[in-house]
C-alpha cells in the first residue's frame, strides 16, 4: 500500500504542475495542429492525391510520424526538467519505483489525450479513409501507451547522463522502431477494415514489448536513482 500511496501522490503532483503551467500540453498541441495544417496544405498542392492508391499509406504513416515526434517533445522532459534539488527531495520521501511509475502513468495519460486530439484534428483536415474507426482508435491508445513507457524509461536514463539528448535518441531507436512498425501494420489493418482477429498476434507482441520495457524500468531505475 505504501508504494500505491506514494505513486498516487506523485502522480497528483505531476497533474498539478502541468495544470499550473500547461507547458507540455499546450506546446505539443500547438506542434500537432501546426504540423497537420502544413501537411494539409502540402496535400492540397497535389490535386487528386486523396483518390490515389498510395493515399492511405501516406495518411497512416504521416499520422504516426506526427505522434512520434509529439511523444518525444512531451515525454523527453519527464526527468530532464527536474532540478537536482527536487530529485534529492524525492530521494528522501519516496521509493524509486513510485517515482518511475508515477511518471509513466502521467505520461500515458498525457499522450493518450494528445493522441486522441491529434486524431480528431487529423480527421478534420484530411479525408477519412478508416474502415474500422473503433479499432483504429484502440491502436492509437495502444501507441500512446507504448511511446510513454519507452520514452519515460529512456528519459530517466538520459537524465542521469547529463541530460544528453543524443543518448536518448540512440537508446530509444532499437526499441521504438519495432513498436512503430507494429503500430503502422495494426492501423493499416484498421484502415482497410480487415477482420480484427488478424491483428491479435501483433497486439500480443506490442503488449509483450510494453511489459518488458516496464519490467526493465522497474529493475534498472532504483540503481540509476542511487547515483
Amino acid at each position: 500500500m505504501k508504494l500505491v500511496d506514494q505513486t498516487w501522490e506523485l502522480f497528483k503532483k505531476e497533474i498539478v504542475l502541468e495544470w499550473r503551467s500547461k507547458y507540455a500540453f499546450n506546446g505539443v498541441l500547438l506542434y500537432v495542429v501546426s504540423t497537420v495544417f502544413v501537411c494539409y496544405i502540402s496535400f492540397n498542392l497535389t490535386p487528386g492525391f486523396d483518390k490515389s492508391q498510395g493515399y492511405k499509406v501516406v495518411w497512416n504513416v504521416l499520422f504516426w510520424i506526427i505522434i512520434l515526434f509529439a511523444s518525444v517533445n512531451a515525454i523527453a522532459k519527464s526527468f530532464m526538467q527536474e532540478s537536482k534539488s527536487r530529485l534529492l527531495y524525492y530521494y528522501g520521501i519516496a521509493s524509486p519505483h513510485a517515482i518511475i511509475l508515477s511518471k509513466t502513468i502521467y505520461n500515458i495519460l498525457l499522450m493518450s489525450l494528445l493522441s486522441i486530439l491529434a486524431l480528431l484534428v487529423y480527421l478534420v483536415f484530411f479525408t477519412n479513409t478508416i474502415g474500422d474507426p473503433l479499432f483504429y482508435f484502440l491502436v492509437v491508445v495502444l501507441g500512446s501507451f507504448s511511446f510513454s513507457t519507452v520514452f519515460t524509461m529512456i528519459s530517466a536514463i538520459a537524465s542521469k547522463a547529463g541530460n544528453n539528448g543524443t543518448l536518448m535518441a540512440i537508446l530509444s531507436f532499437p526499441v521504438i522502431i519495432p513498436v512503430i512498425l507494429i503500430l503502422i501494420r495494426l492501423s493499416k489493418n484498421a484502415m482497410d477494415g480487415i477482420d480484427r482477429s488478424v491483428s491479435y498476434g501483433d497486439i500480443g507482441v506490442l503488449c509483450a514489448i510494453n511489459a518488458i520495457v516496464m519490467a526493465t524500468a522497474l529493475l534498472l531505475f532504483p540503481y540509476l536513482w542511487r547515483d
